[in-house]
């Protein structure tokens, strides 16, 4: 006899993928009715963290922690931006006090005090890093000229080549542009 799967174990395998999180969408997709987070919440095990959003109480800690939540929050499109970006590699010794997440749209729910959205028009380019969509490395590194030294930056430049985030095109093509 087959035993049957409970909707608990479904959301806790999604959220040991995703740093903690699922999402009523993710539940559905996965064939969890809605109806059952709020419940699962109330009785232990995930904690609603916003509307939508719940957290696996018992999820190991993790520095991508925060930025997944951040990108959750601004929904379907955003992606890390700038400085956040060289702070989820540890670049450019950045350690911006608040998460900057691009959206091609207007947000209308409440953000907290730990993010910034930024409204962009045009389809930037993206990628992804530990499994979070962000604004590729280069990119990132050029979109902080002015904001963070210039010396700075050239260390960053260096130490995300080693690192294997820049590809040589995109090496020198960062260098060319902090020359600029």
């Amino acid at each position: 006899m087959a035993t049957k799967v409970k909707y608990r174990d479904v959301l806790r395998e999604i959220a040991r993928d995703q740093y903690g999180f699922v999402t009523t969408k993710d539940a559905v997709e996965a064939g969890v009715p809605a109806v059952e987070l709020p419940k699962l919440a109330a009785r232990g095990g995930f904690e609603n963290v916003t509307y939508g959003i719940y957290r696996l109480t018992d999820a190991p800690p993790s520095p991508y922690e925060q930025f997944a939540e951040a990108l959750l929050r601004v929904g379907d499109g955003a992606y890390l931006h700038g400085e956040s970006v060289l702070s989820l590699f540890g670049l450019a010794d950045v350690n911006p006090r608040k998460i900057k997440v691009a959206a091609p749209r207007r947000i209308r729910v409440k953000i907290p005090p730990f993010m910034e959205i930024l409204q962009v028009k045009s389809k930037a380019r993206t990628t992804y890093y530990e499994g979070l969509a962000s604004q590729p490395v280069a990119d990132a590194i050029l979109e902080c000229r002015g904001r963070i030294e210039t010396v700075r930056l050239r260390d960053a430049v260096r130490q995300a080549r080693k690192e294997g985030l820049l590809t040589a095109s995109e090496y020198r093509q960062v260098q060319k542009g902090l020359r600029s």
